[in-house]
């Protein structure tokens, strides 16, 4: 897929919780193709309960989201449109990387048997370790294999929350190669971040700790 065309999410006065508490209410916001929205504030206000949410993995307490865009059917969910990059980096230790991003390429719907997995890692720096089982990878490592799921699956909306965590310098150079290569195509990106991404046209959401909630 070259590009994506008119592919819109619409958050719509979502209010977002964990546990039966709400952390944040009243969110709305419409990102279009090749657009980035940096989501801000304290720890235990909501970034990650909000992409969570985005994702489907969360129910919203209130509120719609919804995607639109050429081919899509009506009320898509916006999680079948997804890549949801969490804390954890989603591979099993016995199986090598290869086997791995194999994995996840058949899971979000990668096009035909062959994934580009060395294209993938290439994009990475991490040719060297397709063979490598999961497990004897450093934090570093894994982290930028969980990165190139992002590539072996192609996926309008990216959610990624803190995605330059565990990354030394030349990967965040990587990682922000990746964000204008894929916002180039017409992808939407929606980050949870304390520190920059060098997205600097991205719009930005700032979270509030809601009282009596701490970290």
């Amino acid at each position: 897929m070259a590009g994506w065309r008119n592919f819109r999410l619409t958050a719509a006065n979502l209010t977002i919780g964990r546990g039966g508490q709400a952390l944040a209410s009243g969110l709305s916001f419409n990102l279009d193709c090749g657009q980035a929205l940096l989501v801000t504030g304290p720890n235990g206000a909501g970034k990650s309960t909000l992409l969570r949410t985005l994702a489907g993995l969360l129910s919203a307490m209130e509120g719609a989201i919804f995607v639109t865009g050429e081919g899509l059917e009506p009320e898509t969910p916006a999680g079948l449109c997804a890549h949801y990059l969490g804390h954890a980096d989603g591979m099993k230790a016995a199986l090598t990387v290869r086997e791995n991003l194999h994995f996840w390429s058949a899971m979000l719907g990668g096009r035909g048997p062959q994934p580009d997995i060395t294209g993938a890692l290439l994009s990475v720096g991490l040719p060297h370790v397709a063979d490598f089982p999961a497990g004897y990878l450093s934090a570093g490592q894994k982290r930028r294999v969980a990165l190139a799921r992002l590539l072996v699956a192609e996926r309008p909306l990216w959610l990624l929350d803190e995605p330059a965590t565990a990354l030394d310098t030349a990967s965040q150079d990587r990682l922000g190669t990746m964000m204008q290569a894929h916002r180039a195509r017409g992808g939407v990106i929606i980050a949870a971040t304390h520190a920059p991404l060098g997205l600097e046209d991205a719009r930005e959401l700032r979270l509030s700790e809601p009282a009596g909630v701490h970290s």
